[in-house]
């Protein structure tokens, strides 16, 4: 059953930082359309995410935790919108560097992988309680 144990807090670990990685996601996209509000003001600056692994001694299994949280160095878009307060002399408004598109597909697959962490629990919790039902 320790291998059991093992795998259940890897799995722990991975739905913990898929968490992380959606909540960062949801703040891109709630700021996607955000903008300075003067003109040598700066936008959102997406955020991304990075992943490490970490060994657990007390186990010596290897888990996955969040490494850092960082702006995204991609350079900002640019919208004509002269009447806007932040728009430059040319009327051109830095808008934030975040793609909802790309954000959608970055949330979905961190859902799968969420999912799929949450079936490998639910798997060793069924092979724990076939265990224990055998022993009976």
């Amino acid at each position: 059953m320790d291998e059991l144990t093992k795998s259940t807090n890897i799995a722990i670990s991975g739905m913990k930082a898929q968490t992380q990685r959606l909540r960062v996601i949801s703040e891109n996209l709630a700021n996607a359309d955000s903008t300075a509000q003067t003109p040598d003001g700066l936008p959102y600056r997406r955020k991304v995410i990075t992943f490490r692994n970490e060994l657990d001694r007390a186990t010596g299994t290897t888990l996955v935790k969040v490494d850092k949280v960082r702006g995204d160095s991609a350079e900002f878009q640019r919208r004509y919108d002269p009447k806007h307060p932040a728009a430059d002399r040319d009327g051109y408004v830095l808008a934030p560097n975040v793609n909802p598109l790309i954000e959608l597909m970055d949330m979905r697959e961190a859902q799968r992988s969420y999912e799929a962490n949450m079936n490998v629990i639910n798997t060793s919790r069924t092979m724990m309680s076939r265990t224990v039902d055998m022993l009976r």
